[in-house]
C-alpha cells in the first residue's frame, strides 16, 4: 500500500517548521543508518531528542491523532517519535529495507515498523531531484509531495530518495506499529472503512450498513494485536 495522506500540515504550520528546522543542528544521517543503509545513506538529520525534533515531532503526533484517513489506514498501535533530515548538493540516499524493529530512544521500548512515513516539509518547486520511490521494476512509484502533505508505504519495501540536484528538501520520517500487522489486511479494512461511510453520506439502508459494519469489526477483533 502506498497511500497519500494530504494536508496534514497547514501552510502556516509548514512555514513553522521551516523556520525552526532553518536554525536547528543538523549532523551526518548515517547516525540512524544501520549497516548496509549506511554504505548507501547520504544526508543530513537533526539529532534524535533535539529541542526542536521533540517540538516538531509532537505536533506531527497531534496532527496524526486528529487524521481520519491515517487512523483508518494506518490503524496505528505504536508511532515512533518523527526525526527529521534534509538532502542538497546532490545527496541521496540508495535503495534500502527499513529495519524491522526498531528502538524508542531513551527508553526500553521498541517499535514494529509495519508502515513508512515521509511528511514532506519543502515544496516540489523549491528542489530539483529529491524524490521518493518506493518498490522496484514496474511496482515502482516516483513520489514528490506539496509540502505539509504525507505519504504512507509499507516498511518492508524497497524505496530510496532520488539526488536532490539544486536546492534543499526537507521532510520528516518516521515508523508505524500497526494493530494489524498484515498489509493487506489492512488494506481490505481501510477499503471497507470507506465504502461504510460512502454508505452513510448517501442515505443508505441502516440495516444493511450496520451488518458490514459488523462485518469491519469482527474482521478487525480477528486480525488485531492490542
Amino acid at each position: 500500500m502506498v497511500l497519500t495522506i494530504p494536508r496534514l500540515l497547514t501552510p502556516s504550520q509548514v512555514t513553522e517548521f521551516q523556520k525552526v528546522l532553518g536554525t536547528a543542528e543538523w549532523i551526518d544521517g548515517k547516525a540512524t543508518a544501520g549497516y548496509l543503509s549506511s554504505r548507501t545513506k547520504n544526508n543530513e538529520q537533526v539529532p534524535e531528542g533535539h529541542p526542536a525534533a521533540r517540538r516538531l515531532g509532537n505536533l506531527i503526533l497531534d496532527e496524526l491523532d486528529k487524521n481520519q484517513l491515517f487512523i483508518a489506514a494506518a490503524l496505528p498501535l505504536r508511532v515512533l517519535p518523527p526525526l527529521f533530515n534534509r538532502y542538497t548538493g546532490g545527496q541521496s540516499y540508495g535503495g534500502h529495507i527499513d529495519g524491522a524493529v526498531r528502538p524508542v530512544a531513551g527508553t526500553p521500548y521498541r517499535v514494529r515498523t509495519d508502515l513508512s512515513a515521509t511528511l514532506f516539509l519543502t515544496d516540489p518547486e523549491e528542489y530539483e531531484g529529491g524524490e521518493l520511490v518506493v518498490g522496484e521494476g514496474e511496482a515502482e512509484k516516483r513520489i514528490k509531495l506539496p509540502a505539509g502533505d504525507m505519504v504512507l508505504y509499507g516498511g518492508g519495501t524497497v524505496h530510496r530518495v532520488m539526488s536532490v540536484t539544486k536546492g534543499v528538501r526537507m521532510a520528516a520520517f518516521f515508523w508505524v506499529q500497526s494493530m494489524v500487522r498484515d498489509d493487506t489486511r489492512r488494506a481490505i479494512l481501510l477499503d471497507l472503512d470507506n465504502a461504510l461511510q460512502q454508505l452513510s453520506r448517501t442515505g443508505a439502508d441502516h440495516e444493511a450498513c450496520l451488518r458490514l459494519a459488523g462485518v469491519y469489526h469482527n474482521l478487525l477483533r480477528q486480525w488485531a494485536d492490542t
